[in-house]
């Protein structure tokens, strides 16, 4: 049987990356107010950040479009069980809907929206086609949702080290990604670092900011800005990652960008915990 239009709408909009999002955000407010709080501004701004990634990931599957009919032709838009016009309704709607929230939250929460906006549209149709660049951008909008939590709870700063520590982890999974999409990007021309460098690049790539990693996710806590529990959940953390480093050396791809996934959700819980 296959899926039902709700279920073919989540995947569209990337329903569990959307969560996490929002959790990047209420985590990256909780820092700056030292609590678990919920301010109306940190609210708006959740409310935001879904819409946002909700619009981007329905932009990224427009323009991806062509490279999923051979990359994911399970996905939603290749498998037919979204069209295009469908999805631009539900992306456009997002989009606006996570204005209109950031702009209520302040101008500039909207300043913040409006960029990571501009940033997620440009991304597959140009970003993408140009290697590191496009990698680069879309690691640092990945990690914006503890900034814009830290904005909206009135000290930018508590969200700074773990924005930049979040982007090396998605900059990670964006190569891993590009590693799993070759055939496609390839077919519509695009210059990701596997396709402009070859494959060997991408895995040392990938594999690198792993490495990188490792000592960023633990300067806060040797730096005392973050307390034991930090500390110990992250070394854990880093022995699973050193796992995925050794992994990606092997150039065994399999499972690699899931268990990324899985480790910012634990990096997530590690910065939650620390706070409880």
């Amino acid at each position: 049987m296959p899926p039902s239009w709700p279920a073919s709408l989540a995947a569209l909009v990337r329903l569990k990356n959307l969560l996490i999002g929002a959790a990047g955000v209420a985590i990256g407010g909780f820092l700056a107010l030292g609590a678990v709080r919920w301010p109306e501004r940190l609210v708006w701004s959740v409310a935001a950040a879904v819409g946002l990634g909700a619009a981007g990931y329905v932009a990224n599957d427009l323009a991806d479009l062509d490279a999923d009919r051979i990359n994911r032709p399970g996905r939603p838009l290749p498998s037919g069980r979204v069209s295009p016009g469908a999805a631009r309704l539900v992306g456009g709607t997002a989009g606006g809907l996570a204005l209109a929230a950031a702009w209520i939250g302040g101008r500039d929460l909207f300043a913040i929206a409006l960029a990571a906006l501009a940033v997620m549209l440009v991304y597959s149709p140009l970003l993408k086609r140009h290697g590191l660049a496009g990698n680069i951008a879309v690691a640092v909008v990945a990690g914006v949702p503890f900034t814009f939590g830290a904005v909206a709870a009135g000290w930018a700063r508590a969200g700074l080290v773990p924005t930049a520590i979040a982007a090396i982890l998605h900059f990670a999974r964006e190569v891993v990604k590009d590693l799993e999409d070759v055939a496609g990007d390839r077919a519509i021309g695009r210059h990701t670092v596997p396709i402009a460098h070859g494959e060997s690049a991408g895995y040392v790539v990938a594999a690198a900011a792993l490495v990188l990693f490792v000592p960023a996710s633990l300067a806060p806590w040797f730096a005392g800005w973050y307390g034991r529990r930090y500390g110990l959940t992250v070394l854990v953390l880093d022995v699973f990652v050193a796992a995925l480093i050794a992994r990606l050396l092997a150039r065994r791809l399999a499972g690699v960008s899931t268990a990324l996934k899985a480790a910012m959700v634990v990096g997530l819980f590690a910065l939650l915990w620390d706070r409880l």
